[in-house]
């Protein structure tokens, strides 16, 4: 049974998590899950529509994660429902070919047009293991560069001051992973372009990739700066470096095109996950046709999977890009997520607690600090027991955010004005009792 405290959660949740705690390691699938980090037993799930969720004791909150970022139409949206209803009636799944793989490759092919070429999978975490081995296979050269507090799945060579759930545990690097795994992993700061720079020239002609998040979201949303964006497009072009954007959590959700449309950076290679499944497990890498020729059965840089590209995830993801085609739509998104963002900064300015905002398109991100976070050390410092005491105010005024202060939170289609106006009131209830 787990020391945590059961404040905030029912009793239902807190049977299921002494169930959970029997079966499964820590009682969860994904570490952040636990609530450790702001000290309380997890409530359990049991059903979710719109912008709602339900617990297993019955409260309804107004959901700001949406399954980690993929739920952009909200929960359940009846399109995709429907969508999944229909494919599922002729089979899940067939290891084999169908015309849906081609669909949904040809609509992130429209959207996206550094991506000439698509490759699906069935994680983000599986799409970022191939887009380096193939950077690699591309180059013939085995360094990689990586930015601290850039979470990329738990892939062993990118375990390195990872972000999201490894920070949130204070565990940024992972037991288990050799030494000689990650020795060609070189890191970086994030928003650093002359830290990189050195590294490009002391490792002149050895490194394959840099690989980042463009925006990132799992040491809290970080803004990049576009000089740093543009430079590291530049040293990549002078090295011969492939300049991979992990946009497994902006794919969709920031931009139709993703944060390289935003900023208008051309990357080498792209992944993407969540939203392009709808709310099904999916990854995808793609980009230069070049590049992704070397890919098995056209090249030698083997990947594969027998549940990749699935009809049910391709199903999903179809539906749910073929409603995202407008600019307006994004927009949209963008105006609410920053009425919100904005709000919650005016009301920390209200009760005397700095509060730095962040938002770009459905996807945002807060840090309790006097002044702007620009990379992975600053999003550290932080004031992370007031993150505590403010999502438990948030959790009891039904608001549910993400357990972590360096998490995102994201914006549905289903979100309401009078949702905001909720969520801003519970804020307000919450701040002024810290």
């Amino acid at each position: 049974m787990s020391s945590e405290s059961n404040a905030g959660s029912g009793p239902a949740s807190a049977e299921l998590f002494a169930r959970a705690q029997r079966v499964i390691p820590g009682g969860v699938n994904s570490p952040v899950r636990a609530f450790k980090s702001v000290g309380m037993t997890p409530p359990f799930i049991k059903r979710a529509k719109g912008a709602r969720i339900v617990d297993a004791d019955g409260n309804e909150y107004i959901d700001y994660v949406g399954s980690w970022g993929p739920l952009i139409l909200g929960h359940g949206d009846e399109r995709v429902l429907d969508a999944v209803r229909r494919v599922s009636q002729d089979g899940t799944s067939f290891g084999a070919p169908t015309e849906l793989e081609i669909r949904l490759a040809e609509l992130v092919i429209g959207a996206v047009p550094s991506v000439e070429l698509v490759r699906f999978v069935n994680s983000g975490n599986e799409a970022t293991q191939a887009a380096i081995r193939l950077a690699r296979g591309f180059t013939e050269r085995d360094k990689i560069v990586k930015f601290a507090g850039c979470y990329h799945g738990s892939v062993d060579a990118l375990l390195v001051k990872a972000g999201s759930g490894a920070t949130t545990l204070g565990v940024p690097d992972s037991a288990g992973v050799p030494e000689a795994v990650v020795q060609d992993t070189l890191l970086s700061e994030f928003n650093d372009l002359e830290q990189v720079t050195g590294l490009a020239e002391a490792h002149r002609g050895e490194i394959a990739a840099v690989i980042l998040e463009p925006i990132p979201g799992n040491m809290g949303v970080v803004p990049p700066d576009p000089e740093f964006l543009q430079g590291l497009r530049g040293l990549c072009d002078r090295e011969g470096i492939v300049l991979i954007f992990d946009e497994v959590m902006t794919g969709f959700r920031v931009a139709r095109g993703g944060a390289q449309a935003l900023f208008g950076i051309r990357p080498d290679l792209s992944t993407f996950g969540k939203v392009i499944g709808g709310g099904f497990p999916v990854g995808a890498y793609g980009g230069r046709a070049d590049i992704m020729s070397l890919v098995a059965p056209v090249g030698p840089v083997y990947q594969a999977g027998p549940l990749s590209g699935n009809p049910v995830a391709m199903a999903a993801g179809i539906a749910t890009l073929s409603l995202l085609e407008s600019d307006q739509i994004y927009d949209g998104l963008e105006k609410m997520s920053r009425r919100l963002m904005d709000g919650l900064a005016e009301a920390g300015r209200r009760h005397g607690r700095p509060i730095q905002t962040v938002c770009f398109g459905g996807m945002m991100g807060f840090f309790f600090s006097e002044t702007p976070i620009r990379n992975y050390t600053e999003a550290l410092n932080c004031d992370s027991e007031a993150f505590v005491k403010f999502f438990h105010g948030m959790l009891a005024g039904g608001v549910y955010l993400a357990p972590s202060p360096y998490e995102a939170a994201f914006m549905s289609l289903a979100h309401t004005e009078s949702d905001i106006a909720r969520t801003l009131d519970a804020a307000d209830r919450s701040l002024a009792a810290m």
